[in-house]
């Protein structure tokens, strides 16, 4: 089964609109997600938990600039903006106050199986 363009629309929209069941139904169990050289989870509860804790500070909206899909992957060059909604100084990713707005580009690698994401490598491409 290969995830099509309206998949992987629908996969940002719920992750944008903080459904975790909806985004999250596109992990395989065993995923292994890399954020760059910052963090690595593995595991899709590890993902959602991670998530749970920095959307409860930081507001995250993701655009897709641009998306290449395969039969076993897909990958996307994306703007994020980041909203500070709650202080978190002890964030490890970077230290935010309230009012931050943060804007980045990143490129973003995904590999699936069965139409659930195995593998996802994100790498900041640039911070705007």
């Amino acid at each position: 089964m290969t995830i099509t363009r309206e998949d992987f629309e629908r996969y940002i929209s719920t992750f944008n609109a903080n459904d975790y069941e909806g985004f999250s139904s596109f992990y395989a169990e065993d995923v292994d997600f890399n954020l760059g050289d910052r963090k690595r989870i593995v595991g899709r509860q590890g993902i959602v938990d991670f998530y749970k804790g920095v959307k409860a500070h930081i507001e995250e909206e993701l655009t897709i600039l641009d998306l290449i899909l395969a039969p076993d992957g897909i990958a996307m060059h994306n703007r994020t903006v980041f909203t500070t909604v709650v202080d978190w100084p002890d964030f490890e990713l970077w230290p935010t106050k309230k009012g931050d707005v943060r804007k980045i580009e990143s490129i973003v690698f995904y590999k699936h199986s069965g139409g659930k994401f195995t593998h996802i490598k994100s790498a900041r491409f640039k911070e705007l």
